[in-house]
C-alpha cells in the first residue's frame, strides 16, 4: 500500500511539474487590468487573430494584472499588456522578455516609463489608445472646412504636446487658441476665454481638464456658445460631441496581433510606440444638424484613411 501511495504520489508531482512546464514556456501572455468589456474585446480579438494566423489557443495565456502580481507570467515569448494597470505591474518586475502594452493612453505609458525608470525600447513598447494629433486635425479640416481659430485647453498631461500641436495647426492653416488649465478652478474661466474665440474646441485626453466631472458643463458651454466639440470617445459623442475618430478595443487587439506575430516568427516590437493604424469616426447627427452641418461619419472614415493611405 505504501508502495502505491509513492507512485501516486510521483504521479502527481510529474502532473504538476509538466503543467508547470507548459505554464513556463507559453508563447504569449495576455495580461488586462481588469476583466471589464473593453478589455475582454480586445483580449479575444487579440487571440481570435492570431488563432486565425496559426497561433493555437493552447500556446496564449490571459490573467489579470492582480493575477500576474500574485503568480507571475513563466517566460513567455511575449506579453502584452492590456491598459495602464496591467502594464504598471509588468513593468515594474522589468521582465527578460519583451512587453507589448496596448490599449492605454500616451500619457499613462510615459508615466509608466518614469515610474519604473525605463525607455521605449524593442523589449518594452506601446500601441497607443489614443490618435494621432495629425489625424485628429485632418478631421476636423474635412468636417469644418471653413473653422480657422482651433480651440485647445492644456492641462499637465496634454501640455506636452503643445509645440507639436500648433506646427500641425499651422499646416492646416488653422490658428490656436488656447487656455492653461492649471488646476479645476482656472478651467471654466479659461473655457469661457477659449469658447469667444475659437471656431471648434479639440478635447485632449487629459484628466484634470475632460473627466466625469467636467464634461457635461464643459458640452453645455460649448454647445451654448455654438462651438462644436470634437472629442476623443464615442461615449462623449454620444454626450454631445459632434464627432470623434477613435480605435475600438477590438481594433486595437487585432493590432496588437499583428504586432505580437512579428515577435513569434523572430523581429522585435518597434522600439518608438506606435499610434493605432485602424479607426472609426462617429458622429453625433443631433448635434450636427443643430449647427446646420451634414456629416456622414463612414464617408469622413473613408476619407481620411484614403488620405493617409497615400502618405
Amino acid at each position: 500500500m505504501r508502495a502505491q501511495h509513492r507512485l501516486a504520489a510521483l504521479a502527481l508531482y510529474l502532473l504538476l511539474w509538466a503543467i508547470g512546464q507548459v505554464h513556463a514556456t507559453t508563447w504569449v501572455v495576455i495580461v488586462s487590468s481588469e476583466r471589464s468589456p473593453a478589455y475582454v474585446e480586445a483580449a479575444e480579438a487579440l487571440v481570435s487573430e492570431l488563432e486565425r494566423q496559426g497561433v493555437s489557443r493552447f500556446d496564449m495565456r490571459q490573467q489579470t494584472a492582480l493575477e500576474f502580481k500574485n503568480s507571475g507570467a513563466g517566460t513567455p515569448r511575449l506579453l502584452v499588456a492590456l491598459g495602464a494597470q496591467a502594464a504598471q505591474a509588468v513593468a515594474a518586475t522589468k521582465p527578460k522578455y519583451p512587453v507589448l502594452c496596448a490599449l492605454i493612453p500616451r500619457s499613462s505609458f510615459e508615466a509608466v516609463l518614469r515610474e519604473t525608470g525605463q525607455k521605449s525600447s524593442d523589449q518594452l513598447s506601446a500601441l497607443y489608445l489614443d490618435q494621432p494629433l495629425s489625424r485628429q486635425l485632418e478631421l476636423i479640416r474635412m468636417a469644418l472646412p471653413a473653422a480657422k481659430n482651433l480651440g485647445v485647453l492644456w492641462g499637465p498631461e496634454s501640455i506636452a504636446s503643445e509645440a507639436l500641436l500648433k506646427a500641425l495647426a499651422a499646416t492646416k492653416l488653422l490658428s490656436v487658441v488656447d487656455g492653461n488649465v492649471s488646476g479645476e478652478k482656472f478651467l471654466f474661466p479659461q473655457l469661457k476665454k477659449v469658447l469667444a474665440e475659437a471656431d471648434v474646441l479639440l478635447a485632449l485626453a487629459d484628466q484634470q481638464v475632460f473627466n466625469a466631472q467636467t464634461i457635461q458643463n464643459i458640452l453645455l458651454s460649448s454647445f451654448r456658445a455654438r462651438v462644436p466639440l470634437v472629442g476623443f470617445s464615442p461615449a462623449y459623442v454620444r454626450a454631445g460631441a459632434l464627432l470623434a475618430v477613435f480605435s475600438t478595443p477590438e481594433q486595437i487587439g487585432r493590432q496588437s496581433a499583428a504586432l505580437a506575430k512579428d515577435v513569434l516568427l523572430g523581429r522585435s516590437l518597434p522600439a518608438t510606440p506606435l499610434y493605432p493604424g485602424s479607426f472609426s469616426v462617429m458622429v453625433n447627427d443631433h448635434v450636427a444638424r443643430s449647427l446646420g452641418l451634414s456629416l456622414d461619419a463612414s464617408i469622413l472614415t473613408d476619407r481620411l484613411k484614403s488620405t493617409e493611405s497615400t502618405k
